[in-house]
């Protein structure tokens, strides 16, 4: 994505704020977080994958060389190693079956 694009989705999102009526403007916003609510899963996994050929078993980029190159912090590269991805991608927790047959 060029950086033109990204001023074009941030203009678009500075202009929802800029809606006056409150609840068409809360409205709007919920309809733009329902909608990327359903992309982020899709997002985080393509970005793990890239992280994962990135790295290459440890024959390619360091983590480090992985976050500067996305732009994205050295922690979020490291949590794709541990299997925990960040945010919504985030593995639930299972009930272990004592718990829930407590």
């Amino acid at each position: 994505m060029s950086d033109e694009e990204v001023r074009r989705v941030s203009d678009a999102l500075d202009a929802v704020e800029q809606i006056a009526d409150l609840e068409q403007r809360v409205r709007v916003k919920s309809q733009v977080m329902a909608a990327q609510a359903e992309r982020n899963k899709e997002w985080s996994r393509e970005r793990d994958e890239l992280i994962r050929d990135l790295w290459d078993g440890g024959r390619g980029l360091s983590y480090q060389q992985i976050a500067d190159r996305l732009g994205i912090k050295k922690a979020t590269v490291q949590a794709v190693f541990r299997g925990k991805g960040s945010g919504t991608t985030r593995p639930r927790a299972t009930r272990t079956s004592e718990a829930q047959d407590a």
